[in-house]
């Protein structure tokens, strides 16, 4: 396939300059009062880089959640290897939400069963893990990579959010996922915070 002229732009870059395994990494769950962050990671090989699914898969925030399971369950199947970390609301608390979102990068990359020999990061800021990489802003737009794992990160973390649902309803995290919601807030100003909430984030720590 032609790599300049490709939505694999970036990974054909990486191609030309002698890397083979190409992984793009993104996080969900940064701005959220409540829950984990969740990184995933996925190497989209060669041979799959063709299908014209692709051409759907884009920034996990603008897709739908119909159009997110659909991707999800493609990449699953088209991209191999794929992982996922998370770190829990203790660690951001502690350490910080940008240190434990790039943790949780960290992670996600350590976790592939094959491991990537260049990686594809969605922000400005490295993962500190010891494997070249490019850094690109907006980069769950501009990488197919970073889009599937943006995809996988999402989903992934949805449904963590729903099963926190299920424990602590009044919250209604089947809906907001834990951002600040109008409705959230005022049940955070009713009930207080959660085990699973922030408390080190404005909105929860006021309460």
């Amino acid at each position: 396939m032609s790599f300049p002229d490709s939505v694999f732009f970036y990974e054909g870059l990486a191609f030309e300059s002698g890397y083979s395994l190409v992984a793009g990494v993104d996080e969900a769950g940064r701005g959220s009062l409540a829950g984990p962050v969740v990184a995933a990671a996925a190497i989209i090989p060669k041979e799959y880089m063709a299908d014209k699914f692709w051409d759907k898969v884009r920034d996990s925030k603008q897709m739908s959640a119909a159009a997110r399971q659909r991707a999800f369950a493609f990449i699953v199947d088209h991209a191999i290897p794929v992982s996922i970390g998370v770190v829990s609301q203790g660690y951001i608390d502690v350490h910080n939400i940008l240190n434990a979102s790039l943790e949780a990068m960290r992670r996600a990359i350590a976790s592939l069963s094959i491991q990537p020999d260049f990686i594809l990061v969605d922000g400005i800021q490295a993962v500190p893990i010891s494997i070249p990489q490019r850094c690109i802003k907006k980069g769950d737009q501009a990488s197919k990579s970073i889009s599937a794992a943006s995809v996988l990160a999402k989903v992934y973390r949805d449904r963590i959010m729903d099963a926190y649902h299920r424990i602590y309803p009044c919250y209604h995290f089947n809906k907001n996922k834990g951002y600040g919601t109008r409705q959230h807030l005022d049940a955070l100003k009713t009930h207080g915070p959660a085990p699973v909430h922030r408390l080190t984030f404005k909105g929860v720590i006021q309460v």
